[in-house]
Order: structure tokens, then C-alpha cells, then sequence
């Protein structure tokens, strides 16, 4: 699904009909007056912490991480992206605030985590044993369509334009590039970060919940 989280009357269910659900994970204003959110059919009416609850018993192996040093828009659709894959956590490195726009609102029901530096963030990727896996098309990176991404990771990506800082490189295990055909020299790093994930998921995860 593509449509945006959406409150409006033809989008979702309406009120709940017939005698109330007596689980804690409905939400009684929903279940009264409706659930217009872009969720899917599974959690109509739940409540979001139930909603985040129950994606945190099933939650990938990977982590996203993205540099935030010029406010880069992008960093809502990575955002949003990591919610769609399930990804672990999405961790900001840099700049606190970012455009959260992009990510239509699913940052509601995804983990993120704020690193002031680089420094900071491969402390704490060394800390949880996840190596730093680089996504940019830099010199010396290998092809990401002729290899498997680690199950256990966490996918860097960089600003729109420059790309992953120097410190980035640096602190990156490995790097991969995404094949491109065209004219341009770069993509960037929302659409980046859907085909990073996608590829993490052909090659470990299963088919999503019924």
C-alpha cells in the first residue's frame, strides 16, 4: 500500500458494530468513532502501543541508520521504509531534529534513536556486536546484487548529494553500491534505503502475516 497515513471518512473502518471487543488492545475511542489510520487490517481499533507491542515480537535482525548533518528529507522516507520492512531500530546519527513528513506518521509505531555523532553511533553498533554495513556508491564498494547482507546489521546510509561522511566510510565493515543504469550518478537515500531492505528481506525473511 502507497496511500499516506490518511484520517479522512473513506479511507479505514467506520465505528465498531454490534457489543465491543472486551481485549485490551482495542482502543475504545476507535472502536466508537472509527479507524481511519493507515494500518493494516490486523490492528484496526488497537491501540498504537499494542500495535508497536506485537511488531516487537517479530521485528527483523537488522538496524537502518541515516546522517542527518543538512536536514536531508529523505530521512522520513528511510523512516517509513524501515516501518514497511520491520526493520529493528532506525537510528539518526547527527542533527536531533529531522523532517518527519516524509514518514507519514509511521515513526508512530517505529523504533528511532538518536546518535549526536558518528563516534557515538559505531560505540554503540560495536557494543550490540552489529557490524556497519555502508550503502553508497563509492569507489572500492562491491555490487549489493552479488552478495548477501549480513543477517545481523545495521545498513548506513548518507546525505542526499555527498553521500556517507568520511568518518562513515571509515567506520563501515563493508561497502555496497545499488547497480544503476542510467544517467545519473546517484540515488538517493530513501529509495537507497528501500532496496537495501528489500534485499536484506529476500534473503532472510519470510512472507508477512496473513
Amino acid at each position: 500500500m502507497i496511500a499516506a497515513e490518511d484520517e479522512s471518512a473513506d479511507v479505514g473502518v467506520g465505528p465498531w458494530a454490534g457489543d465491543r471487543p472486551g481485549d485490551p488492545r482495542y482502543d475504545p475511542e476507535l472502536l466508537a468513532a472509527g479507524d481511519r489510520r493507515n494500518v493494516v487490517d490486523r490492528y484496526r481499533y488497537w491501540r498504537r502501543e499494542a500495535v508497536v507491542a506485537d511488531l516487537d515480537t517479530r521485528r527483523h535482525d537488522f538496524h537502518v541508520a541515516i546522517e542527518n548533518w543538512q536536514h536531508d528529507f529523505n530521512i522520513g522516507t528511510v523512516v517509513r521504509n524501515a516501518n514497511a520492512f520491520l526493520a529493528a531500530e532506525v537510528h539518526i546519527v547527527g542533527r536531533r531534529r529531522w523532517n518527519r513528513r516524509g514518514a507519514m506518521v509511521t515513526d508512530r509505531y517505529q523504533h528511532v534513536r538518536h546518535h549526536p555523532t558518528i563516534e557515538e553511533f559505531v560505540a554503540w553498533a560495536a557494543e550490540a556486536d552489529l557490524p556497519v554495513i555502508g550503502i553508497d556508491n563509492l569507489p572500492g564498494s562491491r555490487p549489493m546484487e552479488t552478495v548477501t547482507l549480513p543477517r545481523r546489521c545495521v545498513l548506513l546510509f548518507g546525505q542526499e548529494g555527498p553521500g556517507l561522511s568520511e568518518p562513515a566510510r571509515a567506520a563501515c565493515a563493508e561497502l555496497f553500491s545499488i547497480a544503476q543504469y542510467g544517467s545519473t550518478r546517484s540515488i538517493n537515500a530513501g529509495v537507497a534505503s528501500g532496496i537495501a531492505m528489500h534485499a536484506w528481506i529476500r534473503a532472510h525473511a519470510g512472507p508477512p502475516p496473513g
